[in-house]
């Protein structure tokens, strides 16, 4: 790997007066995998992006990044196309955005293969088979499927396929596994790791989680406010960071077994009782019926913080959604301080309406770009017919969330995405609910804003005693927040107790093939779990 095979000089890019990347050089070798990290803003997609010429014509790039002895920064017009997909494949972070939803996976990888090759669609189709093949998946069923017909990791293979087609020498992977559970997560890794190995790729990894870096990378280039700080092998920088934003860095990664064991908090009475509920959704089309929830029965007390886990699919939302009432249950029941949800009046379900409060995954889509954050903090009030000023309460939530009360004025995008996020829970709180569902309330933050609004929750929860429903497939943040887990699979429980039993003893085969999914920020441990997760897979 003595041969460079992308290389940037003295890169810099500019938008306006507005410096995001300064002065960047690092190298790509021939099969190697180098990951990009750094917190939000600090400059990794924005410098991936400038390779592709993706970045908007607001940008002014200047430096080198030379792929093969050619500078990609002075390649323009038909020579730049030949570049994307051709000599650099590009893997987003969203599939279902990258995918058209209107069109079977057939047709958009048949389309990618004739857009540089001047081959017939039968041969076209011959190689799309082939690249679903080589990324594991069922070839002849996803063919002819949409993107929505397909799970999370089934849709991010495709797109690594897609990115594929013409075997480039430089794949491009930002944000890759964000998004997925972890044992989908393991599974895109381990198939990059296979794709390095049997075809030589190069891979130019953009992440922030430094557990997918110990997993994956031989070196890593760390970016803080669009400057190296540090580059190193990953051994190297995971064993002795010489930075003090990279300790920083790695001392804010939440890993499995690393929460502190707290007191065991006395069982307090069910605010929440579920019992054996069921929740079934037709699907139209001849298609029999979808069994999302099947039999589950929990509770959450008065003041106590349970965690719901599980991969996509095992129902986890649809219990959340059954609880604020947006879905009707098939069978069984759940209460709400004592009132049936399915069979409350308009007025009680008002009620229980006023009692629940929601932190929604995504900051920035579940704010009103067009309004205030006081405004939207306001909201809730507005809708249950809070009367009088509410200046004081808002001000009152926004110290409560430790931003300055004097930020009303200002609009979302004015707002990091912890900041965003504080909003949120603030908004949530803003009725003064007896319960809290926070469904992936950290997943879309870097590592350590993730910690401060964990931080945050953990703080407010002591403080004002609600109860909480965690929904996460990060076992960390469980870990880090909860006091009893539920394992959903299938809809169903497969384990449940105090997190310390069953994240640190699980019984369970499924649970322990979660916990072995985990990843951690040290190489030797990942590479001991990741060979543990295969025993336990199969």
């Amino acid at each position: 790997m003595s041969e460079q095979l992308l290389s940037l000089r003295d890169v810099s890019i500019r938008f306006g007066d507005t410096a995001a990347v300064r002065e960047v050089t690092f190298e790509v070798n021939p099969g190697e995998v180098v990951a990009l990290v750094g917190e939000s803003g600090s400059g990794k997609s924005v410098t991936a992006l400038s390779l592709l010429g993706l970045l908007p014509d607001t940008a002014t790039v200047t430096g080198s990044a030379v792929l093969d002895g050619r500078d990609l920064y002075t390649v323009d017009g038909p020579a730049l196309r030949a570049v994307r997909g051709g000599e650099i494949g590009m893997v987003f972070q969203e599939p279902m955005s990258a995918l058209n939803p209107v069109f079977r996976i057939g047709t958009q990888l048949v389309d990618a293969v004739r857009a540089h090759r001047k081959v017939s669609r039968a041969v076209a189709r011959e190689r799309a088979r082939e690249l679903l093949e080589l990324v594991e998946l069922d070839a002849r069923r996803v063919l002819r499927a949409y993107p929505h017909e397909l799970s999370g990791g089934q849709l991010q293979r495709v797109v690594i396929a897609i990115a594929l087609i013409h075997d480039p020498k430089l794949l491009i992977a930002d944000e890759p596994t964000t998004a997925l559970d972890v044992t989908v997560q393991a599974g895109i890794l381990q198939l990059l790791r296979s794709l390095r190995d049997r075809l030589g790729t190069a891979i130019l990894l953009v992440t922030h989680d430094m557990g997918v870096v110990a997993d994956v990378a031989d070196r890593v280039v760390v970016l803080r406010d669009g400057q190296v700080v540090e580059q190193n092998t990953a051994a190297g920088l995971f064993a002795s960071p010489q930075a003090d934003y990279t300790r920083e860095l790695l001392d804010s990664v939440l890993s499995l077994g690393s929460a502190p064991a707290g007191a065991v908090r006395p069982t307090s009475a069910p605010l929440v009782s579920v019992t054996d509920l069921a929740v079934t959704y037709r699907v139209g089309g001849g298609a029999p019926p979808v069994r999302a929830v099947d039999g589950v029965s929990l509770t959450i007390g008065t003041d106590e913080v349970l965690g719901l886990v599980g991969e996509s699919g095992s129902g986890k939302s649809t219990i959340s959604s059954v609880l604020t009432g947006l879905v009707a249950p098939s069978a069984g029941t759940v209460q709400v301080d004592g009132v049936d949800v399915a069979r409350a009046s308009a007025r009680q379900r008002r009620d229980i309406r006023r009692q629940i409060g929601i932190v929604f995954q995504n900051p920035a889509s579940a704010l009103n770009p067009r309004a205030t954050i006081g405004a939207s903090i306001a909201e809730p009030l507005v809708v249950h017919g809070e009367r009088g000023e509410h200046r004081e309460r808002v001000a009152e939530l926004l110290a409560a969330v430790r931003l300055d009360p004097g930020w009303s004025g200002r609009y979302p995008h004015e707002l990091s995405g912890g900041q965003r996020q504080r909003v949120g829970i603030a908004r949530a709180l803003a009725l003064r609910p007896r319960l809290l569902i926070a469904d992936e309330p950290t997943s879309a933050l870097d590592v350590s804003v993730q910690a401060s609004v964990l931080d945050l929750l953990a703080d407010l929860q002591r403080e004002l005693a609600f109860a909480c429903l965690f929904i996460s497939h990060d076992l960390a943040v469980v870990e880090r927040v909860a006091d009893r887990v539920v394992v959903l699979h299938d809809g169903r429980v497969v384990e449940e107790g105090p997190v310390a039993s069953v994240l640190g003893s699980p019984r369970e085969d499924y649970t322990r093939r979660l916990v072995a999914a985990a990843p951690v920020a040290d190489p030797e441990r990942q590479r001991e779990r990741r060979e543990a997760w295969r025993a336990l897979s199969g």
